[in-house]
């Protein structure tokens, strides 16, 4: 059979979310697919583009419509679609974490969010660090979580992971700061 990149990214994503991080290899990836590892190379050259694409993914199948039309509203629902696409797959938050820190997919959830930002008025500068300031707060609190969720499930400890609700007071917390920092 001959397959195309989608079907690789499609199968490389269900072996993640089946396996975990760690367990995703190309020689499984091949496995899985009932092709020799060389195979996967045409359509990925690497490692690393193949966790980009999976990250991609991830991300694309998490979008949703937007309701918010104000920039603080926006801000907080571009944060949970980030979330929520990274939490519904096992170590999404760690794949779209790395991916972005590499520099590595397609994703414009940061140009997103810049774009929200600058429309709440904030300076330039200001502008780039709230980005950076909520990447952050997203990705540690989905990594975390998600650790936590797999650490529970295997009996590794006895606590509720900080959910949707922890989450959301983080975001407005940042917000409030950024709104007295816009309209004091």
């Amino acid at each position: 059979m001959r397959y195309h990149r989608a079907d690789i990214v499609d199968r490389a994503l269900a072996v993640l979310d089946e396996y975990g991080l760690e367990s995703l290899t190309m020689r499984r990836l091949a496995s899985e697919l009932g092709v020799q590892p060389s195979a996967l190379y045409h359509h990925v050259p690497n490692k690393q583009t193949l966790l980009a694409a999976i990250a991609d993914e991830i991300l694309r199948r998490g979008r949703r419509p937007h309701r918010a039309t104000e920039w603080d509203g926006r801000v907080v629902e571009l944060c949970g679609q980030l979330r929520d696409a990274m939490l519904a797959y096992r170590d999404g938050a760690e794949v779209v974490a790395t991916a972005h820190t590499f520099g590595l997919g397609r994703d414009d959830t940061a140009d997103r969010l810049r774009d929200a930002l600058h429309d709440g008025g904030l300076p330039p500068d200001l502008v780039d660090l709230a980005t950076r300031t909520f990447l952050h707060l997203v990705f540690g609190h989905a990594t975390e979580e998600q650790t936590a969720l797999q650490a529970a499930s295997a009996g590794a400890i006895d606590r509720d992971p900080g959910g949707p609700d922890d989450f959301d007071r983080s975001l407005e917390l940042v917000l409030d700061g950024l709104r007295a920092r816009t309209h004091p």
